[in-house]
């Protein structure tokens, strides 16, 4: 599935391409997407210009002068520039075309993304509302979690990827940043200290960072609007290395489960 790190790749890919462009036709081919595609929503978006091409989690958000267009690629969507002509494919759902020929196409095999449309605050939105800080910007760190933590026993790689606290820690993001900061995956939330806490948060956001510099990470699905794949898989430390050697200390990783995802850390480093 596309997280942070992939959905803000496809922003800055896009943005150059689309914003300031003008909207003139929207081709729907499946409207039966997570959430159904609004029937109006060619005769809403035809004619508008996108002002800016922003990113809320794992939202892409399109805006311009009548509402957004929030989009989402789900587990196994992408959004493609290329040239109006371009023959589409089976999993091609959603065409924006612009009046300089160029063409945001969305793809989704699976069908669990989203193309949706708001005319009020977009931060208003029920998708939208109740989400926790973003990672990368001055209202995320330590004290945050330590304060939101207190009394939670579930384990802390369940707490930071509850978008409620904190948005876009996926599971392969939370296995490298836990591994980083030293901390056992299923340690109670509650009792890890506010030092801790504050490393913690800082691995977050380095390795959101790093991966957003190698393109996002490719596992199996993932490209970005060049049709290329994200290389942070080269990167990664812990995640899907189960058995393999930890690069700190030398000891078999571990792989378990914990809320019913893949989890992997090293038992000497991580306590």
């Amino acid at each position: 599935m596309p997280e942070l790190p992939e959905v803000e790749t496809t922003r800055r890919g896009i943005a150059p391409a689309i914003q300031g462009r003008f909207i003139r036709q929207v081709i729907v081919r499946q409207p039966r997407l997570r959430w159904p595609v609004p029937e109006s929503l060619s005769e809403t978006v035809t004619g508008q210009i996108i002002q800016s091409v922003e990113r809320r989690a794992k939202y892409l958000l399109l805006r311009t002068e009548r509402g957004t267009l929030i989009m989402h690629l789900g587990m196994s969507g992408s959004l493609r520039v290329l040239t109006e002509g371009q023959p589409h494919g089976k999993h091609d759902h959603v065409d924006l075309i612009f009046s300089d020929r160029t063409l945001l196409r969305f793809n989704d095999p699976r069908r669990f993304g989203a193309v949706l449309w708001t005319a009020g605050p977009v931060a208003d939105h029920p998708l939208l509302k109740d989400l926790g800080p973003e990672p990368l910007t001055g209202d995320f760190d330590g004290a945050h979690l330590h304060a939101l933590a207190q009394n939670r026993k579930i384990p802390v790689k369940s707490f930071i990827m509850d978008s409620h606290i904190v948005v876009g820690v996926g599971n392969i993001y939370a296995n490298e940043a836990l591994f980083r900061a030293g901390i056992l995956p299923t340690r109670h939330a509650g009792k890890i200290s506010l030092a801790r806490y504050r490393r913690l948060a800082e691995c977050i956001t380095l390795v959101l960072e790093n991966a957003i510099q190698q393109g996002g990470t490719t596992l199996r699905d993932f490209v970005n609007e060049a049709g290329r794949p994200g290389y942070f898989k080269q990167q990664l430390q812990v995640y899907g290395r189960a058995g393999l050697s930890c690069p700190l200390c030398g000891e078999s990783l571990t792989e378990i489960r914990v809320s019913g995802r893949s989890t992997v850390f090293c038992k000497q480093c991580q306590r």
